[in-house]
């Protein structure tokens, strides 16, 4: 499987530190927001990764990661011109794709523990897509799935009533139809394509299954308190000890996220916020 990182966007929200960078450059702890989730995928064994990124600043992401081959990856780039959403940027990685199964990441969102094993489960599925969820305390700000067992009944963006406390996270898998929905899409009423759309497509054709996110997950783009949050939470995890060649540096957390190191209350009131 290819990976796909969609690091595009204006970074408006977190002005006027994205006037002079790309949002996903910003420090998130020690370490540059993009190195996150490159790890992520990393750690499932995905080294062959696709970034795609605005223009004005997709030159300072080849000046930080080269071409990956440090970081023990072979990373490409690609550029989106203008905003048009997340499921436009997607369009943009069908040649990359080349007809395999992809798994997609928000180059803001921060994942604490492996989904390796999802991964390799989806990796011998025959077809469909997988969304990734995480329990929150805010579920109106995010598109929300209504669950029946292990089926998504529904998912609904930002709802004003939440059936559920279940947030899709900006981690997705798809299969090589993917590209070929987003071509039947119409646009928002923001005039995007919409992510929720192409997942409400394969919701639809019954192939959309999921999975539950164990440790925390952080929207480090979202705002500046959640940029100094998803530092707070790095910080006192394994992530925290992660190295500039993407590997964990130290033994402290090496077996799993049961030996943290004891933390302050007021960093345990940070996880809450994620959990």
């Amino acid at each position: 499987m290819k990976g796909i990182i969609l690091a595009g966007g204006t970074g408006s929200r977190l002005y006027p530190l994205t006037k002079v960078t790309n949002k996903h450059l910003l420090p998130v702890y020690n370490k540059p927001m993009i190195y996150y989730p490159l790890f992520t995928l990393k750690e499932a064994g995905i080294t062959n990764v696709l970034i795609v990124s605005g223009k004005g600043h997709a030159g300072d992401f080849l000046e930080l990661l080269g071409s990956g081959a440090r970081l023990g990856m072979r990373i490409s780039y690609e550029v989106q011109e203008e905003a048009g959403g997340i499921a436009q940027a997607l369009s943009l990685c069908e040649d990359f794709a080349n007809n395999e199964k992809i798994v997609v990441i928000l180059g803001d969102n921060i994942f604490e523990n492996s989904i390796a094993d999802a991964v390799n489960e989806f990796k011998v599925q025959p077809r469909g897509a997988q969304v990734f969820l995480k329990e929150v305390k805010n579920p109106e700000s995010y598109g929300v799935a209504e669950l029946d067992g292990d089926i998504i009944k529904t998912i609904i963006e930002k709802p004003t009533a939440p059936a559920s406390n279940m947030a899709v996270t900006g981690l997705y898998m798809y299969d090589p139809q993917v590209f070929d929905v987003i071509k039947g899409l119409s646009p928002s009423q923001r005039n995007e394509l919409e992510i929720t759309d192409v997942n409400n497509y394969y919701l639809d054709q019954k192939t959309l299954s999921y999975s539950i996110i164990d440790g925390f997950w952080g929207d480090s783009g979202e705002s500046f308190d959640s940029l100094m949050d998803a530092s707070g939470l790095i910080r006192n995890s394994r992530l925290g000890d992660l190295g500039n060649n993407l590997e964990i540096t130290s033994s402290r957390y090496a077996a799993g996220i049961d030996n943290k190191k004891p933390i302050e209350a007021s960093q345990e009131s940070i996880k809450s916020l994620f959990s």
